[in-house]
Order: structure tokens, then C-alpha cells, then sequence
């Protein structure tokens, strides 16, 4: 680790803006890539004649490998460095990305799961370095500013990607089976289509292994030492007597999964005759706007939570995105189209406020909880499964209310931390842990000794304890 630190201490300062903006790029590479299963998700299921559920397998491998390298990423990271680790997570995800193309040759729809876990995997590993390398690249009053630049930039990855992945994606249609249509026909036209399948991700590949080859004429430049307080499972499991961290990190299951639901059935939701009845280019293309209002959202967010407490904002936005999914479930025409494509206004400042609540107070323990909150990510493998098992069942328009029902939960998180839900303290090393009655303690507001809002000094949560 020493040699590690002395690598660190060394290079040209310099460097950093040029650090910086290949950071920022990086956020947009993978929120581009990231988006485009929007479109793949309409393509599979008509190449294949999958059913939601079967077609929601996507987002299953994609959203898997949060769950399984979250952790060992922070292990990479404290082994290589922030310049390394980013050299690495760039290699695997255009990996992912290059396995497209015998899966598209092959027209195999197990061989584009797998590419779509590769690609995870490398996408966590940047994940999980990303955001601390750039909180640690220049001044710390700062950081908040390159912070938002990079999320804006991946924001605007999330908007451009299901427009490139209309028309590059979805352009030849999604149904390959013509009626009356012999098998050797079919398995013909299903591999002429797979093949504009890959294009896309062939392109992110090529982009990715310039940048991975930026970096390593970079790896020399002055980076931060990384912390020696690593994420670990036996440390991960220690912090479930946090209930704030713990029913946030419920919170951020249900999100991920409630966004990555509605992103995943939206082109084919806008395609139903009782909707919009647009062909799947024009469809898929309308997914922009959704991830669009998220980008804009962020900006209005900034500005609103600068003046209301994150919990309070965090309730209202919750409660427009379930009303929002339930009048397009019950709804046809225009507004079912036009509300759940506003959903991802009121989307945008859910993630990392959520993020930044469940954590609050943790101090030493933050890279842990971080951990935690990174492998409930996953929520975006488990609720479309259930979304695409409903679907199947009963509709698409009732598979709507698998997403509103995990926006009540955050709405009612929202809620308890705006009234003082606090993290309950550790127990000391050899000592017991919590009784139930001492969790649910602190779980209720203090009376005695109500929570601290924005305008006053920020101590310990702990009345006894020193700040």
C-alpha cells in the first residue's frame, strides 16, 4: 500500500483537468451504454418470441453483476489505484460490449446475456471508483461542482442512447416471424436483424479502448491515495442494525427496479393501439424524453433541495411518480403515453438522494454502507421480472402498478427521515448487538430531541455523544 501511495504522491498536477474530462466522458460512455437495453429489451423479445418475463432476463444479467462485483471492486481498487481500476473497468465493459458480435452471429439469446454481464461487470467497477476519484480530483469546496457536472453528463448518455438505439436498434421493426414464414426463413431473418444489434455496442467498444488507452498514457499522473478503509462483506453484514441505511437501501432496491421497469416496457407500452400505436422506431425514440426529464429533473432538484429538506422532496417526487404510473395504467391514448413518460421528471433526484439520506452519519463506516447501497442495485434485475411475469398475465398496463407500488415505499422513507429517522449506534467490538427494542428506538423520532434541519449547527445525531 505504501508503494501504492508513493505512486500516488507523483506526477504532473497538470494532468488533472485532462483527468477530469475523461471522467466526465466516462460518465456519459456508460450511461449511453447502460440505456441502450431500453431497446434491446423490444428487439429480443420480437427475435426471439419471448414473453415480458423471458425479455426482462436482459435487465436480469445486466443488474446481477451489481450485486456480485460491487464488493470485489473495492478490492481492486485498493490493490490497483484509481487509474488502474478505471483501465480495467474499461477493458471488461468493452468486452461486454465486443461479445455482441458472435452473439449476434450466432442469434442466440443466452449469448447476449452473457455479453450484457460482462459488460456489468466492467460497468461496476467504474461505478464504483468514478464517483470518489472525481470528489478527490481538485479542492474540496468544489467537488459538489464536478460531482454535478459528471452526473449531467451522464444524464445526457441516458437521453441520446434511446434515440441512437431507435434508430439503429429498432429501424427494421421488432417482429422477424412472417406469417406462414418457413424456420430456415425465420432463422435467416433473425440473424440479419441480430447483426443491427450489435452495431451500437461494436461502436461503445472501440470508444471505450481509446479511453482505456488515455488512461494508461495517463497512469502516471498525480491521483489520490485510496483509502485504506475498504468495503468487506463481514463489514457490509455489520451495519443491519442501521435501520436508516437499511430501509434506505430497501429504498434504493425498489427505485432501481421501478425505473429500469418502465424504461423496459415503455417502446412497447407506446407501440399498443389503446396508446399511442406508434411503430417501434417512433416509440423507441419517445424513451428519450423519458430519460430526458431526468436530466432536466436533476437541475430543478438542485436548485429545490438547496431550500426543502431532502426527505420532504424526496416524498412529494415519490408521490407524483406513483400517481403518474397509476393514471397511465388506468388511462389510454395520450395521457397514458404522456404520464408515464413524466415519470422521469420526478425520477431524477431519487437515486442520489436516497443515496445520500441512507448513508448520512455512517463516518468511517460510509465505504461500507456505499457498498451496500451499490449491490441494491440489483433491484433492477428482480422487480422487471416481476413487471414482465405481470405483463404477461394481466397486461402491460396493469404490470404499471409493480413500479407504483415501490415508489409508496419510497414516498414512506422520504417521510420517516424527514421526521428524524436516525442511524442507531454500533456496538462496540465484543460487546452485543441490538435488541429490537433499542432498533425500533431508533427508528422513531426523538422528541426530546428533535432532528437537526438545514439551518442549524450539524453535531453528532447522539445527544450524549460528542460532535
Amino acid at each position: 500500500m505504501a508503494a501504492l501511495d508513493r505512486r500516488t504522491e507523483t506526477g504532473a498536477p497538470r494532468r488533472q483537468p485532462v483527468l477530469l474530462a475523461f471522467m466526465v466522458f466516462l460518465f456519459f460512455a456508460w450511461g449511453f451504454a447502460t440505456v441502450l437495453i431500453d431497446s434491446l429489451v423490444p428487439k429480443l423479445k420480437g427475435l426471439f418470441s419471448l414473453s415480458y418475463a423471458e425479455v426482462m432476463l436482459t435487465q436480469f444479467s445486466f443488474f446481477l453483476g451489481y450485486l456480485i462485483f460491487s464488493i470485489p471492486a473495492g478490492f481492486v481498487l485498493s490493490r490497483l489505484g484509481y487509474i488502474r481500476t478505471v483501465i480495467v473497468g474499461l477493458v471488461v465493459m468493452a468486452s461486454g460490449c465486443l461479445l455482441f458480435i458472435p452473439a449476434a452471429g450466432a442469434a442466440l439469446f443466452p449469448a447476449f446475456l452473457l455479453a450484457l454481464f460482462v459488460m456489468a461487470a466492467g460497468i461496476t467497477l467504474l461505478q464504483v471508483v468514478a464517483n470518489p476519484f472525481i470528489a478527490e480530483l481538485g479542492a474540496v469546496e468544489s467537488s459538489h461542482s464536478r460531482l454535478t457536472l459528471a452526473q449531467a453528463f451522464n444524464s445526457l448518455g441516458t437521453t441520446i442512447g434511446p434515440w441512437v438505439g431507435a434508430v439503429l436498434i429498432l429501424r427494421g421493426g421488432i417482429d422477424v416471424h412472417a406469417q406462414n414464414a418457413s424456420a430456415a426463413a425465420i432463422a435467416a431473418a433473425r440473424r440479419v436483424e441480430a447483426h443491427g444489434v450489435q452495431v451500437p455496442f461494436v461502436i461503445i467498444a472501440v470508444a471505450l479502448l481509446a479511453l482505456a488507452g488515455a488512461f494508461w498514457m495517463l497512469r502516471r499522473s498525480s491521483a489520490p491515495a485510496v483509502s485504506a478503509q475498504m468495503a468487506s462483506f463481514r463489514a457490509v453484514w455489520a451495519l443491519r442494525n442501521r435501520p436508516r441505511l437499511m430501509l434506505g437501501t430497501l429504498a434504493i432496491f425498489l427505485y432501481v427496479g421501478a425505473e429500469v421497469s418502465i424504461g423496459s416496457v415503455m417502446t412497447n407500452y407506446l407501440m399498443q393501439p389503446s396508446v399511442l400505436g406508434l411503430p417501434a422506431e417512433r416509440a423507441g425514440k419517445l424513451v428519450s424524453f423519458y430519460w430526458g426529464g431526468a436530466m432536466v429533473g436533476r437541475f430543478i432538484g438542485a436548485f429545490v433541495l438547496q431550500r426543502l429538506r431532502p426527505g420532504l422532496v424526496l416524498a412529494g417526487c415519490a408521490v407524483c411518480t406513483t400517481l403518474l404510473a397509476v393514471i397511465s395504467s388506468f388511462t389510454t391514448g395520450e395521457a397514458a403515453g404522456i404520464s408515464l413518460i413524466a415519470v422521469g421528471l420526478f425520477n431524477s433526484i431519487m437515486f442520489p438522494t436516497t443515496f445520500a439520506l441512507a448513508s448520512e452519519n455512517l463516518g468511517t463506516e460510509t465505504p461500507n454502507g456505499s457498498a451496500l447501497l451499490c449491490m441494491a442495485i440489483v433491484g433492477g434485475a428482480i422487480v422487471p421480472l416481476i413487471t414482465g411475469a405481470v405483463a404477461d398475465r394481466m397486461g402491460l398496463s396493469t404490470a404499471l402498478l409493480v413500479p407504483a407500488l415501490c415508489y409508496v415505499w419510497i414516498c414512506i422513507y422520504g417521510v420517516l427521515t424527514a421526521r428524524g429517522l436516525a442511524a442507531p449506534r454500533l456496538p462496540a467490538a465484543g460487546t452485543e448487538c441490538f435488541t429490537l427494542e433499542e432498533m425500533i428506538a431508533g427508528m422513531t423520532p426523538d422528541k426530546q430531541h428533535p432532528p437537526l434541519i438545514d439551518d442549524e449547527p450539524r453535531g453528532s445525531e447522539f445527544p450524549n455523544e460528542e460532535p
